[in-house]
């Protein structure tokens, strides 16, 4: 096992890491350990969660860390408060970025308005507007699209609806191959 952490200590690592749920198998495999090892790792990690804001949840097979039941009345205001928000010109600005080149990773997203985009995704991804699903050319990455609720939100029943949609969507086009074909040569 790496470092100095206790079992449980490296569960919760990366538990935390991971920011969902992860396989008991996986979590066994990258620690070193066995599943009868993990089941005590994990035991202890509830245990020593108890009375906290956060909780060690099980699944079947998965295991992830979540805020605590005793937490749901705060996280829901927390939740509802960030849903009121305006999306303000950062996220809409992703929004589009997201909507113009039919999905896009956070590295795109990041390379396109020049700063990180991350706070901005979060906010979409909660409340509904964009989902992450794995890059087909690159499984270690994750491709964000827009969700129908998206497309309801804006008034339009697909994205090629979008304003200057074709000439917008053919220029990105152009730049992303000309970027690939720059990093393959």
């Amino acid at each position: 096992m790496e470092g100095m952490l206790t079992p449980p200590a490296a569960v919760e690592a990366l538990l935390f890491a991971s920011g969902g749920p992860l396989e008991k198998k996986r979590l066994a495999s990258l620690l070193g350990i066995t599943e009868k090892e993990l089941e005590a790792a994990l035991a202890a990690l509830a245990e020593s969660l108890s009375g906290r804001g956060i909780a060690l949840v099980e699944a079947d097979a998965d295991v992830e860390l979540r805020a605590a039941p005793g937490a749901a009345a705060l996280v829901k205001k927390f939740r509802e408060a960030e849903l009121a928000r305006d999306l303000g010109k950062a996220g809409i600005e992703t929004l589009a970025v997201i909507a113009y080149r039919s999905g896009a990773t956070r590295s795109d997203i990041d390379w396109v308005r020049g700063v990180n985009s991350s706070a901005s995704l979060r906010t979409l991804l909660l409340r509904g507007l964009v989902e992450g699903r794995e890059d087909e050319r690159d499984r270690r990455r994750i491709r964000y699209r827009l969700t129908a609720e998206a497309l309801a939100h804006l008034g339009l029943a697909r994205t090629d609806e979008l304003p200057r949609y074709g000439e917008l969507a053919a220029g990105t086009a152009a730049a992303l191959e000309s970027e690939e074909a720059g990093e393959t040569a």
